[in-house]
């Protein structure tokens, strides 16, 4: 077992209990002690868990969103599916307004090779698409980014996005149900989101499975107010079949 795979196995191991102690995760992974210390000051400091002495405990306890590197490193190969398939949704030509988050970032990977104009709203996704030269047209809106997680958000932000119009805005997703709609942790993500449907002609919403079923702080958007969700085989299927009823097309990567 390298190294990411430890930490990743640690911070899910975490987040699943609650808490766990060194010895605990010394045994779940065969390391030694002195290797999982190590471990859990590097993803304390990536803000994937909190250390206390002797282990360590996740943040979601509080009810805060999962920080962007724990995400980054979950269901990988699942949101690389849906980025495929959002990306098999949009034509050569498009404008299309791209969302943070980790999902939406596999998109940039994807779209950075296609003959679309791309404003991405979040500084890694600028990165993707700007490191390698490509066919892509790069937009680069204003905006305030959020620690760690990179999302540019605020007045300059909102302004970009309100004075274009774009064929597609492909959102991610803190949390979805068909009961709740589209809702995120933060109310500045939730403002930017809602601003990103009123400027495209359709919204597409990249989740993995894990996500359906879930409501978050702030409220987005209804249901009815998507017309494409592209999840994975994970999905919970009375969300779907409800998804489906509400008018939403459901594609399943």
């Amino acid at each position: 077992m390298n190294t990411a795979e430890r930490h990743t196995l640690i911070a899910q191991a975490v987040r699943d209990a609650g808490s766990a102690t060194v010895l605990e995760l010394a045994a779940l992974t065969g390391a030694s002690e002195m290797t999982v210390r190590r471990d859990l000051d590097a993803l304390a400091a990536q803000g994937a868990l909190e250390r206390f002495r002797g282990g360590a405990r996740t943040l979601l306890l509080r009810g805060e969103e999962p920080p962007f590197a724990l995400r980054a490193r979950e269901a990988v190969d699942a949101k690389q599916r849906i980025a495929a398939a959002v990306c098999a949704l949009i034509a050569d030509g498009e404008t299309v307004l791209l969302d943070s988050g980790t999902t939406c970032l596999e998109v940039a990977r994807l779209l950075r090779e296609r003959p679309v104009t791309v404003m991405p709203l979040s500084l890694p996704a600028v990165h993707v698409l700007g490191d390698a030269p490509g066919p892509a047209t790069l937009l680069v809106p204003g905006g305030r980014p959020r620690p760690v997680e990179g999302a540019l958000t605020g007045p300059l932000a909102l302004a970009s996005i309100n004075a274009l119009r774009f064929d597609t805005a492909v959102l991610g997703c803190c949390a979805l149900s068909a009961a709740d709609g589209l809702t995120a942790y933060d109310l500045d993500d939730a403002t930017v989101k809602k601003a990103a449907i009123a400027a495209a002609r359709r919204t597409v919403v990249a989740a993995d499975g894990g996500k359906l079923g879930r409501t978050a702080f702030a409220r987005v958007a209804p249901a009815a107010g998507l017309h494409t969700l592209v999840t994975d085989a994970g999905a919970p299927a009375d969300e779907l079949a409800a998804f489906a009823a509400a008018g939403t097309a459901v594609v399943r990567a």
